[in-house]
């Protein structure tokens, strides 16, 4: 299952994403992750919550992003939650490209069996119809 948390620049996505990513660290048993550009956060979220710094792995593309991902599952067989923040910047694409990165996160959610939350800096009404059903926040 893939959510996008979808607003404007500074209307508290981050925020948002955290929380779920707290929550979900109570609720659940199994490993949960949280990619993000930078350590800003990193004291902001449960010590159960591996926090990643894709800038630290050095992804330059997204097909290397995608494979990213794929070492991140394969690494742990019990990855329940991904979330993903500041989506565009760490996936190295743009909006152009937003459905194709869609269909991928639905395919790797479903053939991995993992949660994905994703934070996108665009107006959700911005977004494709095909993408409408995906949008669980829109700030």
């Amino acid at each position: 299952m893939v959510e996008i948390i979808s607003g404007d620049k500074g209307t508290g996505k981050t925020k948002v994403l955290i929380t779920k990513a707290n929550d979900s660290a109570l609720l659940t048993s199994g490993s949960i992750v949280f990619l993000d550009k930078n350590n800003k956060h990193m004291y902001e979220l449960s010590n159960r919550i591996r926090m990643i710094n894709v800038q630290d792995f050095h992804v330059e593309n997204f097909d290397m992003f995608c494979g990213f991902l794929y070492g991140i599952a394969s690494q742990d067989h019990n990855l329940e939650y991904l979330f993903l923040d500041s989506f565009l910047t760490i996936a190295h694409i743009d909006l152009s490209r937003i459905e194709e990165a869609i269909k991928f996160l639905t395919d790797y959610s479903e053939k991995e069996d993992i949660h994905v939350i994703i934070s996108l800096s665009v107006n959700g009404e911005q977004l494709p119809p095909a993408l409408q059903p995906y949008i669980s926040v829109s700030l």
